[in-house]
């Protein structure tokens, strides 16, 4: 069997540059001298001691299995933002992960409904199969039958022109950065206390740039460490029947169609 590769000294080289940190002044935080942390970092050191791994691991707070295992260097700029925010999967359960679900009696994903007064509690709960499983759950017709949906409710006029107080049933976004720019999402952020529906769009920078469809609201962009999920729009239900068309509606739906009457057309 080919021996595996180690990434354990590129690996803290690359944190500590990461930091901005000489290697004094790791050494210094870590308490070990310079003369051993250069002798880790190059590899001089090829079995690094169990204490070692453990002291490295919890003060750049990144798991002994992807210090070993993973080429740092190599991940993409989000990634490795959501790495060194401390939400490395093998240490706190969280970034990449598993989505709690419930299935049916024929072993089919429900479509779970997020009521208002569970808003508060989704954020706690989003990733206990207990909370999800105490939600009300229904089937919908003509749902693709690969993906998670959920239906959550919406507040507010920054989604005009779909009427405030319209469910949007949406669908679970594991990788965030095969989205196109402006796609629309249910944003489930850490410190708001509603769920937003946005146009997203993922920068190169590792920013999510959160567009209102409703103008009269200004764009923003959060941090993708600030956000906990993200659910791609599919459909959406109201009870709000469309106003009546304006005068101005009138007149663009009359010219329009006298264009299309126009010879050529």
């Amino acid at each position: 069997m080919k021996p595996a590769k180690i990434f354990f000294h590129n690996n803290i080289r690359f944190l500590r540059e990461k930091k901005k940190m000489s290697q004094e002044e790791l050494s210094g935080q870590l308490e070990l001298s310079r003369n051993k942390l250069q002798a880790l970092e190059s590899g001089k050191t090829i079995n690094p001691s169990a204490a070692d791994l453990i002291q490295f691991s919890e003060y750049f707070k990144v798991s002994v299995d992807t210090l070993l295992k993973t080429d740092l260097s190599k991940l993409g700029e989000l990634k490795l933002r959501e790495l060194l925010a401390g939400n490395d999967v093998y240490m706190t359960g969280s970034g990449i992960r598993l989505l709690a679900i419930t299935v049916d009696k024929n072993n089919r994903e429900n479509t779970e409904y997020v009521p208002v007064k569970a808003k508060a509690g989704y954020r706690s709960g989003y990733n206990d199969p207990e909370f999800i499983a105490a939600l009300p759950k229904f089937s919908l017709p003509n749902l693709p039958k690969s993906g998670t949906f959920r239906m959550f409710p919406t507040t507010g006029d920054s989604m005009l022109p779909i009427p405030e107080n319209s469910e949007i049933i949406a669908q679970y976004v594991q990788d965030w950065k095969s989205m196109k720019p402006d796609t629309p999402c249910i944003v489930i952020l850490k410190d708001e206390q509603d769920f937003v529906f946005k146009l997203v769009t993922v920068q190169a920078d590792g920013e999510v740039r959160l567009k209102s469809l409703n103008r009269n609201y200004a764009p923003y962009t959060v941090n993708s460490n600030d956000i906990i999920e993200i659910w791609k729009y599919y459909k959406h239900q109201t009870s709000t029947m469309p106003a009546p068309e304006t005068d101005m509606q009138e007149l663009k739906t009359l010219i329009m169609d006298i264009k299309n009457r126009m010879p050529g057309k």
